[in-house]
């Protein structure tokens, strides 16, 4: 496993798709790619900015959006 140099940012109420428990999921960003990760499981999830655009609608100011269900097609 690869260490970071991007600080965790935890994501206060998210929960996590894999294990369901609450407040584990971390966002870090590194060369504008963002990964979620669960501390409880080590559930990952990866997303590109490109993925990101497409899922923020018109108008609205989004960081980004994670949809676990991109997951399970793995």
């Amino acid at each position: 496993m690869s260490v970071s140099k991007n600080k965790k940012r935890f994501i206060a109420g998210a929960e996590c798709p894999k294990c369901k428990t609450i407040d584990s999921i971390a966002l870090t960003i590194e060369n504008a790619v963002e990964t979620l990760t669960c501390v409880a499981c080590d559930y990952t999830q990866v997303q590109t900015p490109t993925q990101a655009k497409s899922a923020t609608r018109q108008f609205e100011q989004i960081i980004g959006v994670f949809d676990p269900s991109e997951q399970d097609k793995e």
